[in-house]
């Protein structure tokens, strides 16, 4: 009985035509060569077979040429990317690409959108740069260097004010700054306003200056000042954060002031009126609140150190200071 089966399994397995197989959608014929041994093979009637795109070279493969590829696949998905990749817009990576698939129109409102609630925000922000105690020879004292603005990323309303004296004497110098800013490269403002002495024989003075941050990430600022008087002064002041570590902070500064004549009455030489060198080093306990501690030189230079002087005052001046810088 089994002899039986067997044969008419083995007969009706020859009378069985064989299909033919489409290697048409296949990369490469390789995976059938290692998964199938020769037990397993099937039998393939290989007449019917199209053996125009395989590669008989012996083992070396050649990359698909998508241009020779049976004209039943579907390049849809090729010729989007070359039609997207031949606009210009894509090909810029401007910032409108956009308008080049949807059209200007379609995308006009969502630009809007995007600017109103992510552009141009006023942003209200305050700065003490430097509030500190200075010890020195004689009487100890105090400065205090605050600014901030409120406004938007173009345009802003700046103040400033900065201000120093000792202990037990009033005020030696104070002034408020009131500016309009406006950004006129990415990382300098210009700036326009008044400034107001608020010791000594007062000055009202009208400024314009610039401020930003310079090459090799130098702060400057720097100002031109003409009193009602008709006093021409100018002040720039730079600074510089060197970082140690990621909360210990080295900062060199240097402050010139200059005078185009003599003001006798606020002891102010034609020149180079004082130069001050300082040197601090502060200490992040978080990025908005940092206790710092140096030293700064002071000189009255030229006609300005004739003046100082003459009423009584050091010409040279070495402060040691300690204070706290904090911005919100």
């Amino acid at each position: 009985m089994v002899k039986y089966l067997a044969a008419s399994l083995a007969a009706l397995t020859a009378a069985t035509p064989v299909m033919a197989q489409d290697h048409s959608k296949h990369v490469g014929h390789g995976d059938h060569q290692m998964s199938a041994t020769p037990e397993e093979a099937p039998v393939t009637d290989h007449s019917i077979m199209d053996h125009s795109k395989m590669d008989h070279g012996g083992n070396k493969t050649k990359p698909i040429d998508d241009a020779k590829v049976d004209g039943s696949m579907d390049h849809s998905d090729h010729q989007i990317g070359k039609s997207m990749s031949s606009t210009p817009h894509m090909e810029t990576g401007r910032i409108k690409a956009a308008d080049a698939i949807w059209g200007a129109d379609a995308m006009r409102a969502s630009r809007e959108a995007l600017y109103a609630e992510h552009g141009n925000m006023q942003i209200f922000w305050f700065q003490g740069d430097r509030a500190e105690y200075r010890a020195r020879e004689g009487e100890d004292g105090y400065l205090w260097d605050v600014q901030g603005y409120y406004g938007g990323d173009i345009d802003k309303f700046w103040f400033k004010s900065e201000g120093e004296g000792s202990f037990g004497e009033p005020i030696e110098d104070a002034e408020i700054q009131a500016l309009y800013s406006r950004a006129i490269a990415p990382f300098f403002d210009l700036q326009a306003g008044i400034r107001q002495d608020l010791t000594g024989p007062t000055r009202t003075h009208a400024v314009i200056g610039i401020q930003g941050l310079a090459p090799y990430m130098f702060e400057i600022d720097a100002a031109a000042f003409l009193s009602e008087k008709g006093d021409l002064t100018a002040r720039i002041e730079a600074e510089y954060d060197q970082r140690l570590t990621q909360k210990l902070i080295l900062q060199p500064r240097a402050e010139a002031n200059f005078s185009a004549q003599n003001i006798p009455e606020l002891g102010i030489g034609a020149g180079i009126d004082d130069l001050e060198l300082g040197l601090r080093l502060r200490y992040e306990i978080v990025p908005e609140f940092a206790p710092y501690i140096g030293a700064e030189q002071e000189w009255k230079i030229g006609n300005s150190r004739d003046f100082a002087i003459a009423s009584g005052e050091d010409a040279s001046v070495t402060n040691y200071v300690i204070g706290i810088r904090f911005w919100f």
